[in-house]
């Protein structure tokens, strides 16, 4: 089977998401975290280190996500605090090329990882069905967003890194 090109993130579109997903989605972010240790936590470093082209290594595409959690917390209290707009994103992602996620272990980087989003899961489930109805503007996609559709860009931007991953793993066997 021919290999398929995963899709640019800045590529991609959203529209507006259902709010009765939000629980589907909330499970769907919650068990992030152990996806990752299924798909990632047994890997040599060998693979774990391994880069295609100029993308991001395993360990780098984890390590971004972890750095981006703060975003989403943020762009969380953002929306209860019914701001016009979501926090900006640093789109040039100086986080994630300046902290040498590759010299840490892959253990670290998912608890990491887990740790901020087990608040972005708590922060979820506080939330009251007013919370959920108000809207604000993401800065880069000009589109107001409620809370159940920062959850879906969420869930599908953690899914955009692990099939990165997924990838990468295949290029190493």
């Amino acid at each position: 089977m021919k290999k398929i090109n995963i899709a640019p993130w800045f590529e991609r579109k959203f529209g507006p998401v259902n709010t009765n997903l939000f629980p589907v989605i909330l499970e769907r972010l919650e068990g992030t975290p152990a996806r990752m240790r299924v798909k990632l936590l047994d890997l040599p470093n060998s693979v774990l280190t391994q880069k295609k082209e100029d993308e991001w290594s395993i360990l780098e595409q984890i390590g971004h996500l972890a750095d981006l959690e703060p975003l989403w917390i943020g762009r969380v209290g953002d929306l209860t605090q019914n701001k016009e707009y979501l926090r900006d994103a640093d789109l040039t992602n100086q986080k994630t090329h300046k902290a040498n996620h590759n010299s840490r272990s892959i253990g670290e980087l998912i608890l990491e990882f887990e740790n901020y989003r087990k608040q972005l899961i708590n922060n979820l489930r506080v939330l009251k069905e007013s919370d959920i109805q108000i809207t604000a503007l993401h800065p880069r996609l000009k589109t107001p967003m409620t809370v159940v559709d920062l959850m879906y860009f969420v869930a599908e931007h953690d899914d955009h890194h692990l099939a990165f991953c997924t990838a990468l793993i295949e290029q190493c066997q």
